[in-house]
């Protein structure tokens, strides 16, 4: 069944227009804006760009998913197969499937968010024409990421996103910015080395780098010394870029340091490129290597979930100075560890979950970045005892929708059933009760215990800042002491007002609407219609897990 019926070769242009024209937009965005185009100013004329290509890229990716055959989910579909090195076999392979198109619409709808909340709240830092050409190139290499099928390209448009993300962390981030970002390059470039050596040893040995083809032969045609090795090597390479406990250290000062748009996009969009990677390439094309290390998988995933909420608690305890960019970094930790506990059971059940949990993720995440970007706008601050002062940042009373908006962030965040955060962990902790066949099960039970008290933990964490952002009393201004006073930095929103009356914050502006309230609306549709997506991934991987066959 398709929603709108599109030939073949329309479906292959829309593919290869999704992955090529931010490219080209990066380019021309560099260009000067042509007559008619240019705006009250030429900054005015290059935001502009970013948003009118990064709309095209949305439009033309609802578009494939109209034409999107779901009754086939398994099979891929839009396919472009062209020779290009002959000499390597590396060939331009591009197609999607269930597992694939989520994360390619998630992708651009994110990317056109943050063009379109750019446009009107730029980061300070250099040239937009540089910003808007990093952003695109970035988009580029995420979206060519999901939709290759070459395991060279793959591992090229793995590395396309590295570049941009350092300048965006080191030229617009905030304080400490050049240290985290030269920490993330370090990080991500050290394990892409040993990704590659795993990839080439998978090629030489099978004798292709087609993905389609490895996943058919499901490691027949490899033993499984070979196996063993190739997952170690790309798994390392994977696991730093999840970012799997304990490669992870490199998150927390990339996403603190990083403008608001940079943290969105690299927690809604970058790091699933790495669980991506664990389930189109190790599960089906290594799964004697993977059955080897999927209990280490799952014990690193499981200590992932409980130390990324242990450090959100230290951090969201009083009087420790704790950042909140930096504490919703850490809880990403913990609910990509949920991820990989999906993945580490080897069955449809925890992938599926995992890959639910991965959208879901992307869409909760992004919107408590933009929020947490807002709040800092308005207070000048994301420190969390600076925000909540002596009796709390009354968020509900001084900017109720905002409050209300962060407060349904944290709740879909810690797993509320009915929103999008509960379907992926359950799923997952439901995979580790009953693993592949071959794996422990009392180990994976163990496993799943800690996860689910992760869950706890993570309500915890999430409640207490609810409590102490949004609520609290409307102390007057004069009577809080020097340190609780918390004034609007000059040029935000918000405006002081009289003596001995709190700070006035401005509520959630049209264009913070516009950019966050499809992320919400669809928080609450995955949350109450998981079929839209499981329908999708749930065929493609049980023919990814049976070796390709339906």
């Amino acid at each position: 069944m398709t929603v709108m019926d599109i030939s073949p070769s329309v479906m292959q242009f829309l593919l290869a227009f999704i992955v090529v024209a931010p490219l080209l937009g990066a380019v021309a965005a560099l260009l000067p804006a042509p007559p008619g185009l240019r705006g009250k100013n030429p900054d005015q004329a290059v935001l502009r760009h970013g948003v009118t290509v990064t709309g095209a890229v949305l439009i033309a990716a609802i578009v494939l998913a109209t034409g999107f055959d779901h009754d086939q989910p398994a099979t891929m579909q839009a396919t472009t197969d062209i020779s290009w090195i002959p000499a390597l076999g590396v060939r331009i392979h591009l197609g999607i499937d269930g597992i694939s198109l989520p994360l390619l619409l998630l992708t651009a709808l994110l990317t056109f968010l943050c063009a379109l909340y750019s446009y009107f709240k730029l980061p300070a830092g250099p040239s937009p024409k540089a910003f808007i050409a990093l952003v695109l190139v970035l988009e580029s290499g995420t979206l060519a990421t999901f939709a290759v099928l070459d395991l060279l390209l793959f591992f090229l448009a793995f590395e396309m996103v590295l570049i941009p993300m350092y300048f965006l962390i080191a030229r617009w981030g905030g304080d400490q910015r050049r240290a985290a970002a030269w920490k993330f390059i370090l990080y991500t470039l050290l394990g892409s080395v040993v990704m590659l050596l795993g990839l080439l040893l998978i090629g030489l040995k099978s004798g292709t780098f087609d993905m389609v083809a490895l996943a058919t032969d499901n490691g027949r045609g490899l033993t499984t010394s070979v196996q063993v090795i190739a997952v170690l090597a790309i798994g390392v390479g994977l696991a730093v870029k999840t970012p799997m406990w304990p490669l992870h250290s490199w998150l927390p000062d990339a996403h603190t340091a990083a403008p608001t748009v940079g943290s969105v996009l690299l927690a809604g969009v970058l790091l699933k490129m790495g669980t991506y990677g664990f389930v189109r390439i190790l599960l089906p094309v290594a799964p004697d290597g993977m059955r080897t290390f999927a209990p280490y998988l799952a014990a690193f995933a499981v200590v992932g979930i409980v130390y990324g909420s242990l450090a959100c608690l230290a951090l969201a305890r009083n009087g420790a100075k704790g950042d909140l960019k930096r504490l919703i970094a850490y809880s990403s930790v913990g609910h990509m560890g949920f991820v990989l506990l999906g993945i580490a059971t080897m069955t449809p059940t925890g992938v599926n979950g995992a890959l639910f949990a991965n959208i879901a993720h992307g869409l909760i995440t992004g919107l408590l970045f933009f929020l947490v970007g807002a709040i800092k706008d308005r207070y000048g601050t994301a420190d969390l005892d600076t925000l909540a002062g002596a009796t709390g940042a009354a968020l509900y009373g001084r900017a109720p929708r905002l409050g209300a908006l962060l407060a349904f962030a944290a709740v879909a965040s810690l797993g509320l059933p009915g929103l999008a955060g509960f379907w992926g962990e359950m799923l997952t902790l439901f995979g580790a009760y009953s693993p592949a066949e071959g794996l422990s099960r009392p180990a994976f039970r163990t496993f799943m215990a800690i996860g689910a008290f992760g869950t706890l933990l993570t309500a915890a964490y999430m409640l207490i800042v609810v409590r102490r952002v949004c609520m609290g009393e409307h102390t007057p201004h004069s009577q809080l002491s020097p340190d609780d006073r918390t004034p609007p930095p000059a040029d935000g929103p918000g405006r002081p007002t009289a003596a001995g009356s709190p700070p006035q914050l401005a509520d959630i502006q049209t264009y913070e609407a516009a950019a966050w309230t499809p992320l919400a609306a669809l928080t609450v549709l995955a949350g109450l219609w998981p079929a839209i997506l499981l329908g999708l991934t749930d065929p493609a991987v049980q023919k990814l897990l049976a070796g390709g066959k339906s």
